[in-house]
């Protein structure tokens, strides 16, 4: 930590360097600039005295200035060389020595006995004015006058005869306290511009810092999967991020805080959820988990989860609401799924377990130890129990058809004897109902393509529901003829139809196409009927019927016949008349078309 704290100050003091030397050189451009001027104004006077005044003049002060002015021109050729540019330092002592170094030798050629004090005076404050920067510079130049000065008189012997011991003293005292003043404040204003050069450095430091993290939360908050969020109090977006827009179906996080300025209202499908959040967040300070359904931008309605936090002033005051929204819309129809599924079993297998049960109680009745099984019951008992096995096998595999699209085994399929099956294992149910079944398939109906354990299911929903919610004493019918698929006539005011909703992954289940012959087939009853209100969605999930029928669930079966049959690439409805019975159609495609 040591080693990378002193790396950072050698660092910082070689930037400050450089910045500094910088100055230095820019500063010296309009102080040797100002010097000149001022040469060349006293060389001037000198000439005006020389040729103007009427009284004995010393050339020796206007060559020291003409040698002034160009040693000012010397350090002003040089500073726009390389060399200048390097050696800022020695450029500067040429200046100042050309103004102080320069008059006192002229002095001494002279053998004038003057000391040019107001001329160093001067000079310092020129220099420490415009340049104050590296204090030492100017001591050494304040120093180097003071020397050659020294050494001058000691070579010459000069004297300055015209200024008394006291008055020579305080002169030097004054020069003294003039330089002091001079490399003090060169001194003192260097300091400051050091720290605050290193402050600068250090306040752009925790700027890029700051930039970078606030760059590493900005791609945070644009790319993450879960919708970020703020909102007021009162119930207003303050900032929300893509993947919230398009949790909500918006263009853009703007749309989403111009448009959701009441969320109580306009986002929760139960505007109790808003108060129910709030209630949440007060008492605990945060809130989890927190499930709504709520509105899209396009009016959909979707599930969400919230995760959000209150964030307060001070004073304990609420500022807004800050938090992550995830769409739980595909886990909630999965969670719905699992139920389809759940229903589906108890719906499917109570139909054969039924029927077996009523024949075992049959012979539970008669007398003796032991019982005698004719060996068509024992065998209508296997069949029952290896169609109850295939049921469970095909509901695992509608489960995993809602999630994933349905799975067919299709083949060949000889559909009278499909509906005899079925009709043999509810044989039970319809004796016990009275009712009276009519198989009306032809024998010499052409071959469907199709799962027949699938397709057995549907038959047997359809038979099961008329004889569960209608009165005993139903006739049922089942028919099946060759159509084309041009001649089919939908009434589209009792018919059902959700091919799109059904996803299929069996490659030999094409929907059909007009101009190919597929089986329309029937199953027919004279029981109570169904209301046009209602045919438009009994083959919806839950769907129950009327109190006429005294349905109890008759919307599942209903639901998975959809589906079968869509996977089949087929379709399905209804055609019913309250009083005058129902009837359920469906359509299959023929194996030939598959040759």
């Amino acid at each position: 930590m040591n080693y990378l704290g002193n790396a950072k100050s050698v660092q910082a003091l070689t930037v400050y360097e450089v910045w500094r030397d910088r100055f230095l050189r820019e500063r010296l451009r309009p102080a040797v600039g100002i010097a000149i001027f001022f040469a060349f104004t006293i060389t001037v006077y000198f000439l005006g005295e020389r040729f103007f005044v009427r009284q004995e003049f010393e050339s020796v002060y206007l060559y020291t200035s003409a040698a002034v002015e160009l040693g000012l021109l010397t350090c002003f050729v040089l500073q726009k060389t390389s060399f200048g540019q390097r050696y800022p330092g020695l450029l500067f002592l040429g200046f100042s020595w050309s103004l102080t170094v320069v008059v006192q030798v002229g002095l001494a050629v002279a053998q004038a006995g003057e000391l040019p004090i107001f001329t160093w005076i001067l000079a310092f404050l020129i220099q420490a004015t415009l340049m104050p920067v590296r204090w030492r510079l100017h001591l050494i130049s304040q120093l180097g006058v003071l020397c050659c000065h020294v050494g001058i008189n000691l070579v010459l012997n000069l004297s300055f005869a015209k200024y008394t011991p006291f008055k020579l003293t305080g002169l030097y005292l004054y020069l003294f306290w003039i330089c002091l003043i001079c490399d003090l404040s060169v001194y003192w204003y260097e300091c400051l511009q050091r720290k605050e050069f290193s402050t600068r450095r250090e306040l752009e430091s925790a700027y890029q810092q700051l930039e970078e993290a606030e760059a590493k939360y900005r791609s945070i908050f644009e790319n993450a999967g879960e919708g970020i969020f703020q909102s007021t109090p009162d119930g207003r977006y303050i900032t929300a991020n893509p993947a919230l827009a398009r949790i909500y179906g918006c263009d853009s996080p703007e749309e989403v805080t111009a448009k959701f300025t009441d969320i109580e209202r306009q986002l929760y499908v139960d505007p109790a959820r808003r108060n129910e959040f709030l209630r949440s967040i007060e008492e605990s300070g945060t809130v989890s988990d927190f499930e709504s359904k709520i509105y899209r931008c396009d009016g959909s309605i979707v599930w969400i989860s919230e995760k959000a936090r209150a964030v307060r002033d001070s004073s304990g005051g609420v500022l807004y609401y800050e938090g992550l929204i995830e769409d739980i819309t595909q886990r909630k129809q999965a969670q719905e799924s699992l139920r389809l599924f759940i229903h589906a079993l108890s719906h499917d297998l109570r139909n054969p377990v039924a029927g077996m049960l009523m024949v075992l109680k049959n012979w539970q009745t008669k007398t003796g130890d032991s019982i005698a099984i004719p060996r068509s019951i024992l065998e209508r008992m296997i069949q029952g129990s290896e169609q109850q096995l295939r049921l469970i096998n095909s509901l695992l595999e509608v489960h995993a058809g809602e999630l994933r699209g349905l799975v067919l085994h299709c083949e060949s399929v000889n559909l009278r004897a499909i509906v005899e099956a079925a009709a043999t294992d509810l044989e039970p149910l319809m004796n016990e109902g009275k009712a009276t079944f009519k198989n009306l398939v032809p024998d010499d109906l052409p071959a469907v393509n199709a799962d027949k354990t699938q397709l057995w299911r549907v038959f047997s929903n359809l038979i099961t529901n008329a004889l569960k919610h209608n009165f005993p004493g139903l006739n049922l019918t089942v028919s099946a003829q060759v159509i084309n698929a041009e001649k089919l006539t939908i009434n589209q005011s009792t018919a059902k139809q959700d091919i799109d909703k059904s996803p299929i992954t069996n490659p030999q289940s094409p929907i059909s196409n007009p101009g190919s012959r597929m089986i329309y087939c029937t199953v027919e009853d004279d029981g109570a009927g169904i209301l046009p209100e209602q045919c438009e969605h009994l083959f919806d999930l839950y769907v129950r019927g009327d109190q006429s029928r005294h349905s109890v669930g008759l919307g599942l079966g209903l639901y998975l016949c959809r589906q079968i049959i869509g996977a089949h690439g087929g379709q399905i409805g209804v055609i019913s008349t309250p009083g005058a019975g129902a009837s359920f159609w469906f359509t299959l495609p023929l194996a030939e078309n598959f040759r």
